[in-house]
């Protein structure tokens, strides 16, 4: 990794609430115009001891939006006119495994996608473009999770396998039973097409796996429920906040590169020739490519 030498702009995708900082000033709503469609919201500007941050809520502010209706690429792509150049997720999931009982965070490593119905890439026939995904997550957000989850003694691992379904109804006994032979961690309904979104618009990015149930895996629990889900929802909320609090001032300074995290994924992804590129679709492209395309 390179030397700390510019300022970093954290993104926060996840939960209404988890704006809802103390010290958190000189804030506003923004909509954020995106050439993929409507995002979730109108993005939130504010700072944090003098440290740029945007929030969106990932569902629209009184979750208007179930998982496949939400337009990733166009939250990504306002993100990325935003001027983030980092983004952490704080999402709900349920739990694969006994000792991640609810409330616990697992910083995942890696991830498998399930879902079926959502568009999951910028580059569509036109501009077809490749990026390595073999480690999605950006190291150098994790690792600053991971501090900040010590500091505040937050029950938490590093590491772990999400396993994202399309949703929105929960897994089958035998989904989850499957799931759990495969050795993922956690399950959830956001995070894919998401995180290959943002390896693709060259911003880092890690996720905060909050468990709010044990699926409907556990012999000893009932099958997961809207009613518990939101009531774990609440005591995860206030340490998703604290956990923001923390972990921003860590990382208040980023490379100017951050090779693993991907900030130049796209330096040889491109694969359809200049001459044969669509000048619609790389228009579109502007915010997400602007860096390989206008060079």
């Amino acid at each position: 990794m390179t030397d700390l030498t510019r300022d970093a702009v954290l993104g926060f995708i996840g939960g209404s609430g988890i704006y809802e900082i103390d010290g958190l000033t000189n804030t506003r709503w923004e909509t954020v115009e995106s050439s993929f469609g409507t995002p979730s919201d109108q993005l939130l500007f504010g700072e944090l001891d003098g440290q740029q941050l945007v929030f969106l809520p990932r569902h629209g502010r009184g979750h208007k939006l179930n998982p496949t209706g939400i337009n990733y690429r166009a939250n990504i792509d306002a993100m990325k006119r935003a001027g983030v150049t980092d983004i952490i997720s704080l999402s709900a999931v349920g739990s694969l495994k006994e000792e991640y009982a609810p409330g616990h965070f697992v910083l995942v490593d890696q991830f498998i996608d399930r879902t079926f119905s959502r568009e999951k890439t910028f580059y569509t026939n036109g501009c077809a473009a490749h990026v390595s995904f073999s480690h999605p997550v950006a190291e150098r957000l994790q690792a600053a999770l991971a501090e900040a989850c010590r500091k505040l003694d937050l029950p938490h691992d590093v590491n772990g396998t999400y396993i994202c379904m399309e949703g929105p109804q929960f897994s089958t006994f035998a989904e989850s039973t499957l799931y759990r032979s495969w050795g993922c961690a956690v399950i959830g309904m956001t995070n894919m097409p998401e995180a290959k979104l943002a390896r693709e618009a060259e911003i880092p990015y890690a996720t905060v796996a909050m468990v709010t149930d044990y699926d409907c895996w556990h012999p000893d629990h009932d099958s997961v429920t809207v009613e518990q889900v939101i009531k774990v929802l609440t005591g995860n909320a206030e340490k998703a906040r604290n956990l923001v609090r923390t972990v921003a001032p860590m990382l208040a300074k980023r490379p100017e590169v951050d090779h693993q995290g991907g900030d130049d994924a796209l330096e040889y992804a491109l694969i359809t020739h200049p001459d044969a590129r669509d000048p619609a679709l790389v228009a579109k492209l502007d915010a997400v490519a602007g860096r390989v395309l206008n060079r």
